[in-house]
This record gives C-alpha cells, sequence and structure tokens, in this order.
C-alpha cells in the first residue's frame, strides 16, 4: 500500500486488533464517523430541539445531495428511508395489480425483494419466481421468458448476497421496459464496490444502503425513483416527511412531496445521517473506480487460494463478474466462523457458506494469512 493508501487503512482502528472481512453485513466505524456522531452528539447536549432548525435539517438534505452524487441522479430523485425494507415496501404499494398481477423475482435475491410483493397478494400481487441454474447467476434469458404482458415489475438484486454475481441492469431494463414492466432493482450489495449511473442504467426504482461499501453505518438507506417514474407514483405507505409541506402539519390533505420524497417516512435517524455522509465523504476521497479496482484484486487472492485448497466456491471465478464477496461451502459455516473469529478473522456466514467480504483497507498479506486459517477448516469439513 503507499502513504494514502496507509493512512485511509488507519482510518479503522479494528484492522490493529482483527483480520476484517465482513465489509458486505457492515463496514466497521472509521475515525471520521466516530468524530462525526460525537459532534451529532454535542449538538444535541447543547442545543435541544433547536439542533434541527440549526443543524439537522442541512445535514438531511446534505445526504441526499450527497446520495444523489454516488448515484448520478439528481436530488429530487432520491428519497432517504430509514431502510431497504422500508423502500421497497413503499414501492410495492404503487402497483395497479388488478391490471398486472405479475412481480418476478429471482430464487437468489435477498428475502426483502420478494416478501415486500408477497405481502401485497391480497392486493392480487402474485410473484413468480425465476430460479438459477447454478445458484451463482441467473440468465438473462429466464427473466426474458418470465416478463409478459401481466408482469407490473421486476425486483430483483444488482448484486447477490450469497455469490457476488454482478447482473447486467442494462440489459434487464431493457426487457422490462419492452413489455411495459418497471424495473425495481436491489443495489445493497453493489453501490460503493462498483461505479454505477441510475440514469444511463434505464432502472425505474433503486434502493440500497450506506452500512456496507458506503461505509455509513446502519440507520439510513436510500431510494432512487426515476423522475417520470416518481411523479406518477401514489404510495400508500406515505410519512408526514413524504409531503410537500411536512412542518404546515395539515392532518387533513395529502399532498405528496415532489419526486422521490413522497417515499419518506417519519422522523429520521440523525446520528446515522451523520455517520452515513463521513463514509460517504472517504468513498469520495478514495474514488469508486479505485476501489473496484482494489476488490478485485484481493477477492481474487481469496478465490484463487481457496480453488488451491480445494474448496468449493459459490461465487464466479472471475472478478469482473463479482464484487468482493467471496462464498465457501460448508456443513457447519456458524461453527467456521465462529474459528475464524477466535483466531481473529472477522467473516459471516450463510445458509451452507462461509462469506468473506474484503474492502478497500485490506491488504493481500491479510488474504493469505485468512487462508491459511481457512484450509484446515476445509480438511476437517473433508474428513468429516
Amino acid at each position: 500500500m503507499d502513504e494514502r493508501e496507509r493512512a485511509w487503512r488507519s482510518e479503522f482502528p479494528i484492522t490493529d486488533r482483527f483480520n476484517y472481512l465482513n465489509n458486505c453485513s457492515l463496514t466497521p466505524l472509521h475515525r471520521r464517523g466516530r468524530k462525526a456522531i460525537e459532534r451529532f452528539a454535542s449538538e444535541w447536549a447543547e442545543q435541544g430541539g433547536r439542533a434541527w432548525y440549526d443543524h439537522w435539517i442541512g445535514e438531511y438534505e446534505a445526504l441526499r445531495e450527497d446520495l444523489a452524487g454516488v448515484l448520478g441522479a439528481s436530488v429530487n430523485e432520491i428519497a432517504i428511508e430509514p431502510n431497504v425494507s422500508a423502500g421497497l415496501v413503499g414501492i410495492a404499494s404503487t402497483f395497479d395489480y388488478a391490471r398486472r398481477p405479475k412481480v418476478v423475482v429471482s430464487d437468489l435475491d435477498f428475502p426483502t425483494d420478494g416478501h415486500a410483493f408477497l405481502a401485497v397478494a391480497d392486493r392480487g400481487a402474485r410473484v413468480e419466481f425465476v430460479r438459477s441454474p447454478d445458484r451463482v447467476r441467473v440468465p438473462l434469458e429466464l427473466f426474458e421468458r418470465a416478463v409478459d404482458d401481466r408482469t407490473a415489475a421486476v425486483c430483483t438484486g444488482h448484486v447477490y448476497f450469497t455469490t457476488g454475481w454482478i447482473q447486467d441492469i442494462r440489459a434487464l431494463a431493457q426487457i422490462c421496459h419492452r413489455r411495459g414492466a418497471v424495473l425495481v432493482v436491489d443495489a445493497y450489495q453493489s453501490i460503493g464496490a462498483i461505479p454505477f449511473d441510475v440514469a444511463s442504467s434505464g432502472v425505474d426504482y433503486l434502493v440500497g444502503g450506506t452500512l456496507k461499501w458506503l461505509m455509513g453505518g446502519p440507520g439510513i438507506a436510500f431510494l432512487y425513483a426515476r423522475g417520470s417514474v416518481a411523479e406518477r407514483a401514489r404510495p400508500s405507505a406515505v410519512g408526514w416527511w413524504g409531503v410537500k409541506e411536512p412542518f404546515a402539519f395539515d392532518v387533513e390533505h395529502l399532498d405528496y412531496g415532489t419526486g422521490a420524497r413522497r417515499f419518506e417516512y417519519g422522523t429520521p435517524a440523525v446520528a446515522a445521517i451523520y455517520a452515513a455522509r463521513a463514509g460517504l465523504e472517504l468513498v469520495a476521497e478514495i474514488g469508486i473506480e479505485k476501489v473496484r479496482e482494489r476488490h478485485k484484486l484481493l477477492s481474487q487472492r481469496l478465490v484463487d487460494g481457496a480453488l488451491d485448497q480445494g474448496w468449493t466456491i459459490r461465487c464466479p471465478r472471475d472478478a469482473e463478474e463479482r464484487t468482493p464477496i467471496v462464498t465457501l461451502e460448508h456443513p457447519d459455516p456458524a461453527g467456521a466462523v465462529t474459528a475464524l473469529r477466535a483466531a481473529g478473522v472477522i467473516c459471516d456466514n450463510r445458509p451452507g457458506l462461509i462469506r468473506l467480504s474484503p474492502h478497500y483497507f485490506n491488504t493481500l498479506e491479510e488474504m493469505d494469512r485468512a487462508l491459511a486459517l481457512l484450509e484446515p477448516l476445509r480438511v476437517a469439513h473433508a474428513v468429516a
């Protein structure tokens, strides 16, 4: 690592104690994030409710601008959400299922991507699942077969959370739009890890959050709604910050907010806003393109090493096809992750899988140390 990269790594005190490879679950708190949260605490302690007007509403709108910059969107196309689930619930509430009842989801998608639409079955929604032939990726032709003139939406991940495979969102948007369907993209696993521009992608809705590659911690998510789509949307899941004049406190009339703002809910988590802006500042300093190149280098070291050891991987072999999510099949992944934690490596598990996810601050030496600890776990599994 060069001097600038070492300085960036020093932002994360956890690296002094652990080999941290769980960034797809939660990037650890960085020094400037902690300072930002402490600044929020001081404002709260010293000003109480006045801090809303002197600081917090301004930070809220500044976060909207930050997120618009990351996504290549206009500020009116961005809604700030408490989590991705809330964003998807709002989106699911906008469709006319009597006219177009079908929603297409893949069996590799995160549960909420299906649940948000299964929950509106009483309004006529019918969820159809396309199924991965290899449990790693879903070929575009499977979506093309599933999408028809009765399809309201396709809701799927930009990157699959168990395999790291990157979908061709632009091609998927074209499939949807040829049939008059809307494309809803869950980008929680991708934004901050790979460069992405919503305008050129053709996506109609996109949801994501800050706790993974954007390094902003939990409590804040975002919803992008393409301008023309947002202005037509009439979500039934609505909050008092989702109207044009929330501080008019008008209980008798619902006047939706401008653009994507109509998808916002109630009082936001302000401390999370401060942490999120600090994380986005770090991302802007280093650049997502440079982060992407680092991810490819680190994750390929893990994949190549795991294959050399005889592991069965559940992710693409080529770094160009995935984010730094690397998954290894194991019969007791929770036990394996616990053993790795005891040896100083923090990673995560999903059903049948050990999941490792390095970030920009990690080193090749850390990948090698993790592989050295993984090898006996594979051998013990093979013997068993």
